[in-house]
């Protein structure tokens, strides 16, 4: 019948969902990654696509691989955690930061930023860039985490696509940048470098959001375009750690899709910065 799926195709669904459970329990027992927590959804579409990455026909196949050969699970992991990003990503949402919260930032005499899933740096630079101009990254301590080492190390160098510079220059303008982007990288062979000074003040480490725990006395963090790939238990984790990470009245920045609004924490936020998803600790 046309439009129905086949008994072959219902027994591969089905297939599918059990040795993805049993890859991802396998992930978590070898290399304490934790996945378990994330969105089923979002966890197939990525499985499916590192399956013809990897020329893995099934998933089991995928999972020997990953628990036999030391050089596949990180390679596998770029799939699994999509390290994509921009700077000044949704430039509303740092224009909001820069007009409204950091002018409240600027009553303490040190702050702390906490970039969670900070993938391969490019909000960390476009927060420092925006610190500085607003005279506040010298007293200025930025946590940026991932739990993936291969996107720290990217984030740690700086070194971005010179394509990708038209976007960020037109994202910076839009976020209330107040000089050229170009002031603070330099280009060569076809990639642009941006300024160490930038990230003297940032820690960048190993931290994930399943299985660890918090900063401390922090005001602002920023975790954009992450919680959606969590499932419900995960995201009241998340909450759960940024609640006790945040100063009273600090201040939490979500990705455009994402809210805490249904979340357990929810009575325990309320919105600053509506549209742009900006919320503070009550």
């Amino acid at each position: 019948m046309t439009g129905t799926p086949g008994m072959n195709d219902m027994y591969a669904a089905a297939d599918f969902d059990i040795e993805l459970r049993l890859l991802i329990e396998a992930i978590y027992l070898k290399y304490s990654y934790d996945f378990r927590n994330y969105s089923p959804a979002s966890m197939k579409r990525r499985v499916a696509h590192a399956l013809q990455q990897f020329d893995c026909e099934t998933v089991s196949q995928l999972q020997h691989r990953v628990i036999h050969d030391a050089d596949c699970f990180p390679a596998l992991l770029q799939y699994l955690t999509i390290p994509v990003s921009e700077m000044f990503r949704d430039p509303g949402y740092f224009k909001a930061l820069r007009e409204q919260v950091l002018p409240i930032l600027h009553t303490y005499p040190t702050i702390k930023v906490w970039i969670a899933g900070c993938s391969t740096g490019e909000e960390v630079y476009s927060m420092a860039i925006m610190l500085k101009e607003e005279g506040l990254l010298e007293r200025a301590i930025i946590y940026a985490t991932d739990i993936n080492p291969h996107s720290l190390q990217k984030a740690e160098a700086g070194i971005y696509p010179m394509e990708s510079m038209g976007l960020f220059e037109r994202n910076y303008a839009l976020a209330g940048g107040t000089r050229a982007l170009s002031d603070y990288c330099t280009s060569a062979y076809g990639s642009v470098l941006f300024d160490k000074q930038l990230r003297r003040n940032v820690t960048f480490a190993d931290h994930s959001l399943a299985t660890d725990s918090v900063f401390s006395e922090v005001q602002l963090i920023s975790c954009r375009n992450v919680l959606i790939y969590f499932n419900k238990a995960l995201q009241n984790r998340a909450f759960g750690l940024f609640h006790q990470s945040l100063v009273h009245r600090g201040f939490l920045g979500l990705g455009s899709k994402e809210t805490v609004q249904f979340s357990d924490f929810a009575s325990q936020f309320e919105a600053f910065a509506k549209v742009e998803r900006v919320f503070r600790k009550t």
